[in-house]
């Protein structure tokens, strides 16, 4: 119960002054929090675990609220999964961005197998284990040291920060420890975290894995200053093995690309393995961003098939016409996923074999899913970053005769709520 009456509803409320409330945790739910409950109110709390008993302070709430949000400050019964935080940092009241540095990293596992289970369950009707993979290394690092990207801003007095969480203020920070050693490397070389900024800059630094890192401030590549030249580098170099076969990309440093160090290869492994045998196919690469998948599809179907990648950021089409550069098998098409499909180009008046969707974090829709239902494909391989997403079209898929044939989960944001899923839908 409330230990004082400071309403957190009000803006600019001290948080010191919210109330305090006592609650027994109950079960995770999509989006980094647990769920309690106190005089019938529902309660989402970060920096808990299901079963402990907590005291947490109400960040967002008051009288006419549906429901509080609120942060664990001390806890009273711990859970067995609770652990020394590996970034106090993000703990209560600071960064976002590493909501589960208390969980051990099993614990974090079967927390995200939680919410995927239960986003099928209700939102599917799909009921099934499933298990949360831990990506290569990431257990002997303890989750630690796997992002080649990080972004930063510095605040008010200059310093390099993150947000917290739900907010626009910037904590300032003195390292970044989900960052590889490259990135730290650079942030070192470059004096990031002691330098100081103009407030308000937007920091980007990058380490990828076939060249040299980069750091760029407000989209300006930084070298020690501002390397305004015209030719200034703005692009990196991955290298990525997929099924015995190294394949090489061109990247925008600003653009999209799998934060984790082992992301792109497992999960085009992934997709790969699960498309099963398209020689001379015709494959769908939908959303196909700089190429990740449609450079080892294009060796997948072989010189008789045929891959049509579909992407709407102009950025990243120049950077895949690039990466697909001697593959004749590729078709590259610039423009929405639904806007291409629905324009009745060859695209999809080839139809499909197998269709690979790789939609961002809201997932690909109701439209999207009827044209790609439209092609005629035997086999739908879908990529998710957003359990809510994923359930919602396997939902929407199966009204058009496709069942879930197989899930697998993977942990490439460790310390955080999020998980990747590769899920196989069968018609």
């Amino acid at each position: 119960m409330p230990h004082d009456s400071a309403d957190p509803a009000v803006p600019g409320t001290d948080p010191g002054a919210a109330p305090l409330l006592e609650l027994e945790v109950g079960p995770v739910a999509h989006g980094g929090h647990c769920v309690a409950r106190v005089d019938g109110r529902v309660v989402f709390v970060r920096h808990a675990l299901p079963g402990e008993r907590v005291r947490a302070r109400v960040t967002e709430g008051g009288d006419s609220a549906k429901f509080w949000r609120a942060d664990a400050v001390e806890v009273l019964d711990a859970s067995p999964d609770r652990v020394p935080s590996a970034w106090p940092a993000a703990g209560p009241g600071g960064v976002g961005g590493g909501e589960l540095a208390h969980v051990s990293l099993d614990g974090q596992r079967r927390w995200k197998a939680a919410v995927l289970r239960e986003q099928l369950t209700r939102l599917a009707q799909d009921e099934r284990e499933v298990t949360v993979e831990a990506a290569p290394g990431d257990d002997v690092r303890g989750g630690l040291g796997y992002r080649t990207r990080i972004d930063l801003v510095a605040d008010a007095a200059g310093r390099a920060g993150m947000r917290a969480h739900r907010s626009h203020d910037v904590h300032p920070l003195d390292a970044m420890p989900l960052a590889t050693d490259e990135v730290a490397a650079l942030a070192a070389a470059e004096k990031v975290f002691t330098r100081r900024w103009r407030p308000g800059t937007r920091l980007e630094l990058v380490a990828p894995s076939g060249g040299a890192p980069i750091l760029l401030a407000d989209g300006v590549v930084w070298r020690g200053g501002p390397d305004t030249r015209p030719n200034a580098r703005r692009t990196v170099a991955e290298h990525v093995e997929v099924a015995g076969h190294e394949h090489r990309y061109k990247v925008a440093a600003d653009g999209f690309w799998q934060v984790h160090r082992e992301a792109p290869a497992l999960l085009a492994g992934t997709v790969l393995d699960a498309v099963g045998d398209v020689a001379g196919a015709r494959v769908l690469d939908l959303y196909a961003g700089a190429g990740l998948f449609t450079a080892p599809l294009a060796r997948a179907v072989g010189p008789d098939g045929t891959v049509v990648a579909v992407e709407g950021d102009d950025d990243a089409v120049r950077q895949a016409r690039r990466n697909a550069h001697g593959l004749d098998q590729v078709e590259l098409h610039r423009g929405a996923v639904d806007a291409v499909l629905g324009a009745g180009e060859h695209a999809a008046r080839g139809g499909a074999d197998v269709v690979v969707l790789d939609p961002p974090r809201v997932g690909a829709g109701r439209r999207v899913v009827e044209q790609v239902a439209a092609l005629g494909a035997s086999r739908v391989v879908y990529v998710a970053c957003d359990p809510a997403a994923l359930a919602r079209d396997v939902a929407y898929l199966a009204g058009h005769g496709y069942g879930l044939t197989s899930v697998r989960a993977f942990d490439l944001f460790p310390h955080t709520h999020h998980v990747e899923a590769v899920a196989v839908l069968d018609r």
